[in-house]
């Protein structure tokens, strides 16, 4: 009988079977992007710092191995209460979206592969408009690991957290037909120029999404997502749910990987991240999840999110954890 690993292994020959232009590559580059202008929560700034100071602590020198880049990130404006309710601080993340567009063009242009770091989930829809600007003519497929959709608007948001709109963002969605909110015209402005229309709803995959709201439901009925839940991957295995992940994502030229670590269980990392979910995948379910992925040729781009040594009840064990990811994917790049 095969073990889990085989299986693995065996399945990602689907992707290795038709190769479509491979991106990775050990001229790897870290893209640091503090920003955290996105989350409810202060301290998601400090999370590739936290990763970083873990190493240190356990003497990897991973961070002085590649080069590091770093995006601008307008926290200021968190020392001051955001005029736009249901957009806090939209103002600065187009700021930050175009200082992270030029910092992933650069690190594309130099045949590096890049591994990103941010703070909190507002970075992705950025990181996906800066992709489709660097392969315009490809077809982008995501993979969202993560106990939340992410797919509110400001005109459903319930908080005005913009880490909870990143893919209406990146799919250039408003959900009128659900609005509850009405936007003032500085604040559709800035949600227009915001948005992208980066990638396809089809080409799209959540996994271990837990903590939704009604909107969000409705939304995800509607495009007819998928979302792998953390019974499913129980269920069914981790294995055949990952070889029907690539079959879904066969047609798609290149893959995007945003892996926020509440998708983890708390119970294994730390409360370290703004909004932990109880009943999240494992932590070895996370590391073949992303050593499946950093091994398919079509994955342009793995970033990480939302670690938040503020609110780690356990002193850095998150940024611990999400270094051992890292260094794990790193060993798999091919």
């Amino acid at each position: 009988m095969q073990t889990e690993d085989e299986k693995l292994n065996q399945n990602s020959f689907i992707f290795v079977l038709a190769p479509k232009g491979s991106f990775m590559s050990k001229n790897l580059h870290f893209i640091f992007n503090p920003s955290e202008l996105g989350a409810g929560t202060r301290g998601a700034s400090l999370g590739p710092e936290a990763i970083r100071a873990a190493a240190r602590t356990k003497g990897s020198t991973i961070f002085a191995q590649y080069p590091i880049q770093v995006v601008d990130q307008h926290n200021d404006l968190l020392d001051h209460k955001s005029p736009y309710t249901f957009a806090k601080n939209i103002d600065g993340l187009g700021k930050v979206f175009a200082s992270l567009e030029q910092n992933i063009t650069s690190c594309l242009q130099a045949g590096a592969f890049p591994l990103l770091i941010s703070g909190d989930h507002s970075a992705a829809a950025g990181t996906l408009s800066a992709l489709k600007n660097n392969f315009p003519n490809k077809r982008i497929g995501v993979v969202w690991i993560d106990a939340h959709a992410d797919i509110h608007s400001p005109y459903t948001t319930p908080s005005g957290n913009l880490h909870g709109m990143p893919i209406a963002a990146a799919l250039g969605l408003d959900h009128h037909h659900l609005a509850k909110n009405q936007l003032d015209d500085a604040t559709r402005a800035h949600w227009d120029q915001l948005k992208s229309t980066a990638f396809l709803p089809q080409d799209l995959v959540y996994i271990g999404v837990r903590d939704t709201e009604a909107e969000e439901d409705a939304v995800m009925a509607e495009l007819g997502l998928k979302n792998y839940t953390v019974a499913e991957l129980r269920d069914r295995g981790l294995a055949a749910c990952l070889q029907a992940i690539s079959e879904q994502l066969q047609a798609c030229d290149v893959i995007y990987i945003s892996f926020d670590v509440d998708s983890i269980d708390p119970l294994e990392t730390s409360y370290g991240t703004g909004t932990p979910v109880p009943n999240g995948i494992t932590f070895a379910e996370a590391q073949e999840i992303l050593t499946y992925f950093a091994k398919a040729p079509q994955t342009c781009a793995i970033e990480m999110v939302e670690i938040n040594p503020c609110l780690d009840d356990e002193k850095n064990k998150m940024a611990e954890k999400a270094l051992d990811l890292i260094e794990h994917i790193i060993s798999h790049l091919s």
